[in-house]
């Protein structure tokens, strides 16, 4: 199991689930950030400090976002597990569902 940054996240970015992290897991996507499900330890330390409230336990992702799972899993297709996010910085791609995406209102 893994926690999951959904839709409320892209073009927003605020990173302090980055900060959060203890094992470096979440990577920098051109428009969102994504947690390696493989990396990830399920600390939940991430979820509460995300100011826009997109990260969510994989079996509590709202229906309505439920195909950010897989954005969050198929991200990692080709670059398997790296071993650490912050060597990396922004990788400057995104998974195709999110790359569609119009810009995000950010209010």
């Amino acid at each position: 199991m893994t926690y999951i940054i959904a839709q409320p996240c892209v073009d927003v970015k605020d990173k302090a689930c980055v900060e959060e992290c203890p094992v470096d897991c979440i990577y920098e996507g051109e428009r969102a950030l994504y947690i390696h499900p493989d990396e990830c330890v399920d600390c939940g330390a991430c979820e509460p400090v995300c100011p826009v409230e997109a990260i969510y336990y994989e079996d509590d992702v709202p229906e309505e976002w439920a195909e950010y799972y897989k954005a969050n899993v198929d991200f990692f297709d080709e670059i398997g597990s790296p071993g650490g996010a912050a060597k990396f910085g922004n990788m400057g791609i995104d998974h195709p569902i999110i790359a569609v995406l119009p810009p995000q209102n950010q209010d």
